[in-house]
């Protein structure tokens, strides 16, 4: 048998000839066939099942086993579709009249919580807003409507410029709420043309009027602010910032406000420092890269899509994260709901595919599918669903599409109804577009 040039160089593509001989065998007898598409499929799987070499820390956790999922288990375009259709309509029924939502609900007896939070109220109108931008309705938009205008009711202008959020009985401001209700305005404006489109982007430049003045010296943002002056007075947190930078960057992308542009590489850069290398410096499994884990990973992939200078780092620092989140933060080993890990771990996936790193895009399928899988099963009305919610047969209509904290938890979250149905929009658009 001979082997031509040209498949010896298709072969080094996976180091062939570093692999054990049975592998090198098989790839040889690949080599004869003229399905190069094949050739490359089966020797990256021969190539995957051979044991990794053992890392040179002693220390590193091991990569968790990814399953395959069988056929009749696995995402398909049409379950995550019908998966956030549900999600939406619970999101529509948890809103009130006055445009936020019931915080939790407990979906066997139908109890609502007393119990509130504004930064996950705004984000719960932001994740409405990211399925009207993917499917709009003129249900959605007056719902998202109704939660703008009342957060809009409820601003205040501050003493060095813009406007601040007040949410009732708040003893301070978070910026994180801010941010989030920026988002919602951004998808709502990215969408559709209304005759409110003045009064929403007024609303914008305000709330980023005022973001900008809680912006620090190192590019960060202060995390409170007094709710009588709006005058910053707490130390950077990595969700606000997480959330800050994502809503920049989405200004400056979609709404050419391009003043935004550098002040968002800047801050990228400084969050990415502290929040994932300094942080796992002092602490590997770092509670600071959890908690900006999915805003990095949704920011970074913004600044890599828009083609700005200085953005190509982006890539490859996404894919880290996502190895972080699989190998050490060991989130497919989480008992409670991860959605928001695989938010940032689909983003990892498209800029591994573009890239080509095939190895790690494999690995994040895989992970991809075996977690979220599991978390479709903890949506009350899924097809999926597990053996706690199937025996839970006289559960409220209102509470269909709703997601579970927990395998067996009767509590609805808003906000992790929010980040499962987030994340279920990014798996159809990027892992399964039509």
């Amino acid at each position: 048998m001979v082997v031509s040039p040209i498949r010896l160089i298709e072969f080094s593509r996976f180091d062939s000839w570093s692999l054990p001989w049975p592998i090198l065998l098989a790839a040889c007898l690949l080599g004869c066939s003229d399905d190069v598409s094949s050739r490359v499929s089966v020797t990256s799987r021969l190539v995957e099942q051979q044991d990794r070499p053992q890392s040179s820390v002693d220390d590193k956790p091991k990569s968790p086993r990814l399953l395959r999922p069988p056929t009749s288990r696995r995402l398909t375009q049409s379950r995550l579709t019908s998966s956030v259709t549900a999600g939406r309509e619970y999101l529509l029924n948890q809103q009130t009249a006055m445009g936020t939502f019931h915080y939790q609900v407990n979906f066997l007896t139908g109890q609502a919580a007393d119990d509130d939070n504004e930064i996950r109220q705004a984000g719960a109108l932001w994740g409405l807003a990211l399925i009207h931008q993917a499917d709009p309705s003129e249900i959605t938009g007056m719902a998202i409507m109704r939660g703008v205008k009342r957060f809009r009711a409820w601003s205040r202008r501050a003493e060095d410029g813009g406007k601040f959020i007040s949410y009732p009985h708040a003893s301070d401001g978070k910026t994180g709420t801010v941010a989030l209700v920026s988002l919602a305005l951004i998808e709502l404006l990215r969408c559709e043309e209304s005759v409110d489109d003045q009064a929403l982007e007024q609303q914008r430049r305000e709330y980023f009027q005022f973001l900008q003045s809680l912006r620090l010296p190192d590019g960060r943002f202060s995390s409170r602010y007094d709710l009588t002056t709006g005058i910053s007075f707490a130390r950077p947190s990595p969700y606000a910032d997480g959330e800050t930078l994502l809503a920049m960057i989405k200004s400056a992308r979609y709404l050419d406000h391009r003043a935004m542009r550098m002040v968002a590489l800047q801050s990228a850069e400084t969050m990415y420092q502290k929040y994932f290398v300094e942080a796992q410096q002092a602490n590997p499994d770092s509670p600071h890269s959890k908690a900006f884990y999915q805003w990095g990973s949704l920011s970074f992939l913004e600044l890599y899509d828009s083609g700005w200078p200085g953005t190509e780092q982006f890539a490859e620092r996404t894919i880290e994260m996502g190895h972080w989140m699989l190998d050490t933060h060991r989130v497919l080993e989480r008992k409670a709901n991860t959605a928001y890990a695989f938010e940032g771990l689909i983003c990892a996936w498209e800029l591994a595919r573009r890239t080509k790193d095939r190895a790690s895009q494999e690995k994040f399928f895989r992970a991809i599918q075996q977690g979220m899988l599991k978390l479709m099963t903890w949506q009350v009305g899924n097809p999926l669903q597990n053996e706690f919610l199937r025996k839970s047969e006289n559960f409220k209509q209102e509470c269909q599409g709703g997601v579970l904290g927990s395998a067996k938890d009767p509590w609805l979250r808003i906000d992790t109804t929010q980040h499962q149905m987030h994340a279920v929009l990014l798996a159809r658009r990027y892992l399964f577009p039509q």
